[in-house]
């Protein structure tokens, strides 16, 4: 791929050379296609490949032919698809409880990203409304019934603002000449950390809180990145509810407890229900986002190929940072989640995974996908049946911000059922 950043051009950057260009997307016409094992490297031709995207680091399995000039021409390709769910966690037929008519409430993961603290004074207002709502403080009674079920906060990534983010001014404006008695105000929170310190204290008295690390806060760029220091929240950490995570991070959470679902005068038992969520804040969706033309492929199509290559960061180490692993890759999917949820993302999206036909007979399990939008741009808080597996969005907004407010419009199958 001639598009595909270069080491050297690094080197050429520190001796003082012109930086290369950035480029949104790194595919050309001139690309091919290597297949490479213990023995070797094959390029792939064929017309097969055309209607079939790749990229870097993905496993496949090419059926075809050598050409008499050492390529290897593909008749057909495949992959992995998606790996067994994992059925010892489940409970019941197929793990997935539909019955509406239940006396046992639904659950709700509040699951949102990109509150980035330290850039936007006004979008604060949002946050605090984000925290209220949480504790069950504002809004009407359905609001409340709402929040009342919400059983667990996770936030995906970018809590903090980037420093890029934080610099004032733009070009036009250093040309400008200043006068010394100039005062320019500054839009940059002096104390992001304390202020997402005492928001996260708040948060975990009402309610579990999971936070991951994203590409804008303050932790290591490298794969898997690590989580905050329990330091930086003094708040947090007196509770037991406040759980700093690596991203990505695998959890198992359990909805509904074994002495709810036997409780006396339930007409409608709901056994517990135990859901496999895998969490990332979008480093390796973005990352492969610039191997693929833009239509066809989209965020959430990308998404749902990573289940069906079994791999959620095939570009790292090549374009995308890791750690190195010689024993066991830590990005193979061994099993495919109840719930995937990607955060950093441009705009909000979800779907089912797994709903297709599997051979003669059609999979009982499927994967919620969801990506999450950034909440100081959209003011969006969404909220995952964790039993049902539908999903509902809540966006809060202030007069004079662009974020807005109210429900968030979802397509149609993906709309919370309520009985």
């Amino acid at each position: 791929m001639p598009l595909k950043p270069n080491v050297l051009e690094d080197l050429g950057r520190d001796h003082s050379l012109p930086p290369p260009q950035f480029k949104a997307k790194i595919y050309s016409d001139q690309d091919s296609i290597t297949l490479e094992d213990e023995s070797g490297r094959i390029k792939l031709v064929g017309q097969k490949l055309l209607s079939t995207h790749l990229v870097t680091g993905v496993i496949v399995a090419a059926l075809g032919m050598e050409t008499p000039g050492g390529e290897f021409e593909v008749i057909d390709i495949c992959f992995a698809d998606l790996a067994p769910f994992a059925e010892q966690y489940a409970t019941g037929n197929n793990g997935m409880d539909v019955d509406s008519g239940a006396t046992q409430p639904d659950e709700y993961l509040a699951v949102v990203s990109g509150l980035s603290i330290g850039t936007e004074p006004k979008a604060g207002a949002q946050i605090q409304m984000l925290v209220e709502y949480l504790s069950g403080e504002v809004g009407g009674h359905d609001d409340q019934t709402v929040a009342s079920q919400i059983t667990r906060l996770i936030i995906a990534g970018n809590s903090l603002s980037s420093v890029a983010e934080t610099e004032n001014g733009t070009e036009e404006d250093d040309k400008k000449p200043k006068k010394l008695s100039t005062v320019t105000p500054s839009d940059i929170s002096p104390h992001p950390n304390s202020i997402l310190s005492a928001h996260l204290h708040d948060l975990a008295s009402a309610l579990p809180v999971h936070i991951l690390p994203g590409p804008d806060d303050p932790s290591g760029a490298i794969l898997p990145q690590q989580p905050f220091p329990r330091a930086m929240f003094s708040g947090a950490t007196n509770f037991e509810t406040f759980h700093p995570e690596t991203n990505p991070v695998w959890l198992r959470l359990r909805c509904g407890t074994d002495e709810q679902s036997s409780s006396k005068g339930s007409s409608s038992p709901r056994p517990p229900v135990t859901r496999s969520v895998l969490v990332t804040s979008g480093q390796p969706v973005l990352d492969m986002f610039k191997y693929l033309p833009t239509p066809p492929f989209t965020l959430v199509s990308i998404a749902e190929l990573t289940l069906k290559w079994r791999h959620i960061a095939p570009t790292a180490p090549d374009t995308l940072w890791c750690h190195p692993y010689y024993e066991r890759d830590p990005f193979v999917l061994r099993e495919t989640p109840d719930v995937y949820i990607i955060g950093g993302m441009s705009e909000f999206a979800t779907t089912l995974v797994g709903a297709e036909q599997d051979g003669k007979r059609k999979r009982s399990r499927q994967c919620r996908l969801v990506l999450l939008p950034s909440f100081t741009e959209t003011g969006m808080l969404v909220l995952i049946n964790m039993r049902t597996l539908d999903v509902r969005c809540v966006k809060f907004g202030v007069e004079g911000l662009s974020a807005g407010g109210g429900q968030a419009e979802i397509p149609e199958e993906d709309a919370m059922q309520e009985g």
